[in-house]
């Protein structure tokens, strides 16, 4: 692969992680610069290690990493989703305190490997190219590093604008990607 098939690569695998963390930032409580670069980091690791990961897998068995990893990413994705939806639309008595100044780890783990997924897939694609996946790899975690940390500062702006719907509407694009991912999947085939 060339350098500009790589850059395209790497951009395609990271939009929605970015879609993703424009929902995380705005969930939280004014996200600052600290948590979106821990937020882009988490992210842009998982999605390096994913394609690797598909990669290894490519070779082993790569009829059954195709036949699920559409319905893996829809499910992570909806049931996130919900729970975002849910957060967003209690009403205010329901609430406990305010939003929280930053996501655990697992939440963020979890949305970020279910957002790799397809960047799981590509490397399951890659392994018969037979192209070297470490510097494909980096290029995909550094893009996703880079668009999940401006995406989180994305969403702070867009949670000032739209208040508590605004976590509601992330859950939505959260679905919304799942549901993409799975319909792209199902009628690809």
């Amino acid at each position: 692969m060339n350098f500009a098939a790589i850059v395209l690569l790497a951009l395609a695998m990271s939009t929605d992680a970015f879609a993703a963390a424009v929902g995380k930032g705005t969930a939280l409580q004014k996200p600052r610069w600290s948590e979106a670069l821990r937020t882009g980091l988490i992210f842009g690791v998982i999605e390096a290690i994913t394609p690797m990961i598909g990669w290894v897998l490519g070779y082993a068995a790569a009829d059954y990493v195709n036949a699920w990893d559409h319905w893996i990413a829809f499910t992570l994705l909806g049931v996130l989703g919900i729970r975002m939806i849910y957060a967003g639309l209690k009403t205010p008595d329901e609430e406990e305190d305010e939003k929280p100044t930053r996501h655990s780890f697992w939440v963020l783990a979890t949305t970020g490997f279910a957002t790799s997924i397809d960047a799981m897939a590509v490397g399951v694609g890659l392994a018969f190219l037979n192209v070297n996946i470490f510097p494909i790899a980096a290029a995909i975690g550094l893009a996703t590093f880079v668009m999940v940390t401006i995406g989180v500062m994305v969403g702070r702006v867009l949670g000032n604008i739209a208040g508590r719907w605004a976590e509601a509407l992330g859950g939505v694009v959260l679905i919304g990607i799942g549901s993409t991912i799975l319909y792209q999947h199902l009628h690809a085939a």
